[in-house]
């Protein structure tokens, strides 16, 4: 009789020991389902700081005085001593006249009297410094009194013509030092003064000039970016753009946050100004320390199960 009391009391045990290994695999198992369905997610901080919306703009480089160098007599050209696009100094001698008196009188007059040094020749200088743009004889070439031999485009009258759309007008006291970004990659600090006094009729655009310095060395036409300001805003809070997500007809918007480590929440927001790469978060007030949804969050529901794998 007590060896059966002993074997019911082995087979409840061994039972007991069954149901439990079984219901704490069935816990392990369930916890590991669980993980798998967590969304891979990364993270970023709201921050606190200044904001600038600005759009670009092309600005062109321009000559605006081209000076034309002209002969001062009839006569032929003995000497010509730049080429187009040479860059000369003022001051620079550029070509050599020779008078049509001393074409035909100067030999004569040699014979008769050799100390009486007669050649008829002129020299033309540069007036500026500045870059040869148009050369419109050669040597041998016969040019008349008043007759234009050369063109020069001064070098301190070279500026960037910016095109602003008129409604940009009001901001023009915020862009009075722009930066001009040209082709090669370089940075030149100008100085925006008057514009034109015209409006294009289809653009509706109007030009201003931009002052550089004269040894910046740029070409006639170079179309270069400047960066027009329209608002500055300090100490906002901000987010990447990536991080805020909005409904298709974009008159939604929210983010999702982290209530704990494993749980992202949506939460609606009202945003301010836009760069092109954040976005100013006016309500709800967020703090710096906020884990917000950086990637992985596109078509997350509220409450997502989510699982960080970096923070940013």
């Amino acid at each position: 009789m007590p060896d059966k009391i002993k074997m019911k009391q082995y087979l409840v045990l061994l039972s007991l020991t069954g149901i439990l290994f079984f219901s704490c695999k069935s816990t392990t198992q369930d916890n590991a389902d669980e993980s798998k369905t967590r969304t891979p997610v990364t993270i970023t901080h709201p921050e606190n700081g200044s904001l600038t919306d600005a759009v670009e703009l092309n600005a062109t480089s321009a000559f605006l005085l081209k000076t034309p160098i002209k002969s001062d007599i009839n006569g032929y050209l003995e000497k010509v001593n730049v080429h187009p696009g040479q860059k000369v100094s003022k001051g620079q001698e550029l070509f050599t006249i020779r008078s049509k008196e001393a074409e035909h009188l100067g030999n004569t007059i040699s014979r008769l009297d050799s100390t009486f040094k007669f050649n008829g020749r002129i020299t033309v200088k540069s007036p500026s410094n500045g870059y040869i743009t148009q050369l419109t004889f050669s040597p041998g070439d016969y040019v008349q009194d008043g007759e234009t031999i050369a063109t020069i485009s001064d070098l301190s009258s070279l500026v960037f013509l910016l095109d602003i759309p008129y409604e940009l007008t009001p901001y023009i006291h915020l862009n009075t030092h722009p930066e001009i970004i040209l082709p090669d990659g370089r940075h030149l600090q100008g100085t925006l003064e008057s514009a034109l006094p015209s409006v294009d009729a289809v653009s509706q655009t109007q030009s201003y000039k931009i002052l550089i310095g004269e040894n910046a060395d740029i070409p006639e036409n170079l179309i270069a970016r400047v960066n027009f300001v329209k608002y500055t805003r300090n100490d906002v809070i901000s987010l990447p753009k990536e991080a805020v997500l909005t409904n298709e007809s974009q008159d939604e918007w929210w983010i999702m946050k982290m209530t704990d480590s494993v749980t992202a929440v949506k939460i609606p927001i009202k945003k301010g100004l836009e760069t092109a790469d954040r976005v100013e978060i006016i309500d709800p007030q967020l703090k710096i320390t906020d884990k917000i949804l950086l990637t992985g969050n596109y078509g997350l529901p509220d409450k997502a199960n989510v699982t960080i794998e970096n923070k940013k």
